[in-house]
């Protein structure tokens, strides 16, 4: 009971707590179904029990937080509805409806004992956080961005935001490494978390990484296993979908499901299923240029061969008719140079004759008037001292004189010189 002392009204302790107590009780007789965000699950692997940490977020702040209780028996029974309905176990960083029953008790306080859970209820959650963040990346114009971007013909340099015990990470650098074709890629891992609520600002923080030496990549591609869609869901948030449009290389991804594509897939420049189907995409740009180069190079060898072909059966035809040419040319050439050495024979004989003739007629001219043989005949040679008497001018009286006659010398002497007239 209360006491009055001095004008005040005390309670003790167990009075407060059974009063709360009373009136929870009477307020919340049996279960009621409570929403919130599972921040924490608290399984305990030895007892099987959980002890979940609940809270509720309004502009990112937490506005109420309040611990609650699932037993063994209970969460083995939900947690077998959720991986049959969203293919993901119950986790942490999940919105969650759950039925609870609120007790007090006076000396272990406030508790709420889950017994239900609805998984289609954090499913619509999910899709209602997804539209809203689609939304705002349409509303800012973005939505396209990424696809916007130049993926080169051949992108051999690729930045990997995976885990590095990743099953997809270790599937992709499978069909990267050991592509039946040889063709060599060069990809860096830039480890990050991919689920869970440190999922979106560690991949944001590798994105930031890669944005400073983009010079050196060709893409970026984010590649996980399969899973859920609660699994997927930071990949639904605005913070990454709006890094992933306006990033400035072309966006892949390959996060491994079929179904229900997350608005950080939609956005980028490429979505595969798969990493496996990732890789391949990047193998077979490759093969795809490859298979171009290998048909124009059967091409040009081809041409090449036809129009060898086709030169040297020309040149064929113009050494044939060359040398039909030619051998007309220098059968003709012969018949004329016969006809010119025949002309130029007989011309030659009778030229070589005549000139013959006239030096024979020379020699005998010379013959004729070669001095001995004119003194034959008669005459003589006379000099007025060393020089040849030519005129009556080129003596006078006793000028000694040399007659040559044929057969020896008169010598004599002027007695007169009688100078001879012309006649007329």
């Amino acid at each position: 009971m209360s006491e009055q002392t001095n004008g005040r009204t005390i309670y003790s302790l167990s009075e407060v707590a059974l009063s709360i107590q009373r009136t929870l009780s009477g307020r919340y007789p049996g279960a009621i179904w409570i929403k919130a965000e599972m921040n924490r699950l608290n399984r305990y692997a030895q007892s099987g029990h959980c002890y979940p940490d609940l809270v509720e977020k309004s502009d990112g702040r937490i506005v109420a937080q309040m611990s609650a209780t699932i037993w063994k028996d209970d969460y083995q029974r939900i947690n077998e509805l959720f991986l049959r309905t969203l293919l993901e176990p119950l986790k942490d960083g999940i919105k969650i409806l759950f039925s609870a029953r609120i007790s007090f008790h006076p000396v272990y306080g406030l508790n709420l004992r889950i017994t239900e859970i609805d998984p289609s209820w954090s499913l619509g959650e999910l899709e209602k956080e997804k539209r809203q963040a689609m939304e705002r990346i349409r509303q800012e114009g973005i939505f396209h961005a990424n696809k916007l971007q130049s993926l080169p013909l051949l992108p051999a340099r690729i930045a990997v935001i995976s885990a590095e015990t990743s099953n997809g990470y270790a599937d992709f650098r499978k069909i990267m490494e050991g592509n039946p074709w040889g063709y060599r890629f060069f990809h860096m891992l830039f480890p990050s978390l991919l689920q869970g609520d440190n999922a979106v600002p560690s991949i944001l923080h590798q994105l930031e990484r890669i944005g400073k030496v983009k010079r050196h990549f060709d893409a970026v591609a984010i590649i996980r296993g399969g899973g859920g869609d609660i699994g997927l869901s930071c990949y639904n948030t605005y913070s990454l979908a709006r890094e992933v449009a306006l990033f400035p290389l072309p966006v892949i991804t390959g996060i491994g499901h079929s179904t229900n594509e997350t608005v950080t897939e939609m956005v980028a420049y490429r979505n595969a299923i798969t990493p496996t189907d990732l890789a391949d995409f990047l193998v077979q740009k490759f093969h795809d240029f490859a298979v171009q180069v290998n048909r124009a190079s059967e091409k040009i060898a081809g041409e090449t061969r036809r129009l060898l072909l086709d030169e040297h059966e020309r040149l064929k035809n113009r050494v044939r008719y060359c040398r039909l040419g030619v051998n007309g040319l220098l059968a003709n050439e012969a018949a004329a140079i016969r006809q010119e050495m025949a002309r130029l024979e007989l011309g030659s004989s009778g030229y070589f004759r005549e000139r013959i003739t006239e030096l024979r007629s020379l020699e005998r001219n010379i013959e004729l008037l070669d001095p001995a043989n004119v003194m034959k005949r008669g005459y003589s040679i006379t000099l007025a001292g060393d020089r040849l008497l030519k005129t009556v001018g080129d003596v006078g009286p006793g000028t000694r004189l040399k007659t040559i006659v044929m057969d020896g010398q008169v010598v004599s002497t002027t007695v007169s010189v009688k100078k001879t007239r012309k006649n007329g």
